[in-house]
């Protein structure tokens, strides 16, 4: 009885999705695949997409404060760097879709060039998914933010001295473990399973008392996918999905790496710049932590989710929950950007921080050959998405320069590359390869 109602809800979960699909034309392709984890496509025909009508992917549709011209020569250069591979870009100004362009390459060894539909992975910015689902389910009565994570049965999470009796749902989303920074990632990486990690945990080395420090981790915080999922009565990846992701028409984005792979249009991580790399699934197996991917088009719809456009699939209320700070944590970037913010919180999954007089908010990740960002203002619901698929740091710049142009802000010169070894050069060796999202 219990498989035949599994199959029955799979069934009408395909029919809606296949409904979705139709319903938004049929220019470009996207392949379909079964919900909750199976890796077979569901029909052996591409299903129709249409792409969101009139992007504005070029200069005659480039309006607004910000120098959209001057951004566009600045990201041509950016992506002729050696240690590039490709880029996607988009820019929501005034709570608008107002630039999306793609450039460089999304397969090195091909050449096949970004476009606005090539698909990348989040890495980290998936916690920003995590941490509305949760704060969705507290507002309707199904989670309890303050119970503890042992409350709950699916939970495999074990801390020192049994501390995961005392450690909150919302300690946990907030970064709140007390474990050192990145516990156990580097085991993820070499293979072993998530669940067993988290129970490992018991033994892990703290960084403070549980509960009372922020200190980052992936492993830990995807103790998530286990607990919503059983609040939601359905597997995390489609709780976010059918939540979300499916109802703002974010066609391109969901979970997994066959997902990705899967895709006619997807980004090659790739070392150096250069060198297409080996796709590994270490993150997706931590699917709260960094298991999202989508296009560029979509992640900007997600921003403007996240900036409040869409109060019918994620109302005021959602996000308060989800994006109120609950922990202060250092500095973030590196460097001069180090430098140029401050007064940085987290809350589930988020991360709300001052740069000069602005205040910003959003997220950044990090996966072996992929980078992510998102980061806006919410004073004037303007910001950036970026997509890249190779391990330098400095398109992490990228928001911080379009912020300044809104502004007409002078002499910051984020992205001012004149100083940098010449783009001839040979790029600078990579540190050695982590996946774990330094967002």
């Amino acid at each position: 009885m219990k498989s035949h109602q599994s199959q029955n809800k799979s069934t009408k979960r395909v029919i809606a999705a296949l409904v979705a699909i139709a319903a938004l034309g049929s220019a470009g392709w996207f392949g379909l695949r079964a919900p909750g984890g199976d890796h077979h496509a569901l029909a052996s025909v591409a299903i129709p997409i249409k792409p969101p009508a009139n992007l504005p992917d070029t200069p005659a549709e480039w309006r607004g404060r910000i120098d959209y011209r001057a951004l566009d020569k600045q990201l041509t250069d950016l992506a002729q760097r050696p240690e590039m591979a490709g880029l996607a870009v988009a820019v929501v100004e005034d709570g608008k879709l107002s630039f999306v362009r793609g450039y460089g390459v999304a397969d090195a060894a091909t050449g096949a060039p970004v476009t606005p539909h090539t698909v990348f992975r989040w890495a980290s910015v998936s916690k920003t998914a995590t941490g509305v689902l949760a704060a969705k389910l507290a507002k309707d009565g199904t989670v309890d933010l303050d119970r503890p994570v042992a409350g709950w049965r699916s939970s495999s999470l074990r801390l020192p001295g049994g501390a995961e009796t005392q450690l909150r749902l919302d300690d946990l989303l907030a970064q709140r473990t007390g474990l050192t920074k990145n516990a156990y990632d580097e085991k993820l990486e070499e293979g072993q399973n998530p669940q067993f990690l988290r129970a490992g945990l018991a033994t892990a080395p703290l960084q403070c008392q549980p509960g009372t420090c922020y200190t980052y981790q992936n492993i830990a915080f995807d103790t998530a996918s286990e607990i919503l999922a059983e609040a939601a009565n359905e597997p995390f990846a489609d709780a976010v999905e059918d939540r979300f992701f499916r109802p703002l028409g974010m066609v391109s984005a969901g979970y997994g790496m066959a997902r990705l792979t899967g895709a006619k249009d997807w980004a090659r991580p790739h070392r150096n710049g250069q060198h297409v790399r080996e796709v590994k699934e270490a993150y997706w197996r931590v699917p709260a932590a960094a298991g999202v991917e989508s296009d560029i088009v979509d992640f900007a719809t997600w921003m403007q989710a996240m900036m409040g456009a869409r109060p019918d699939v994620l109302p005021g209320k959602v996000l308060e929950i989800a994006h109120s700070p609950r922990v202060g944590t250092g500095r973030l970037y590196g460097g001069t950007l180090r430098q140029a913010t401050s007064n940085a919180s987290y809350g589930l999954g988020w991360r709300r921080f001052s740069y000069g007089d602005r205040q910003l908010e959003g997220h950044s990740g990090a996966v072996a050959g992929y980078r992510a960002t998102m980061i806006f203002e919410p004073a004037t619901r303007t910001g950036v998405v970026v997509l890249w698929n190779s391990d330098w740091g400095f398109p992490f710049r990228v928001p911080f320069a379009v912020i300044d142009s809104y502004h007409r802000r002078e002499g910051t010169n984020w992205l001012d590359m004149s100083e940098l070894p010449h783009r001839g050069a040979a790029p600078a060796a990579a540190p050695a390869a982590t996946e774990h999202g330094n967002g």
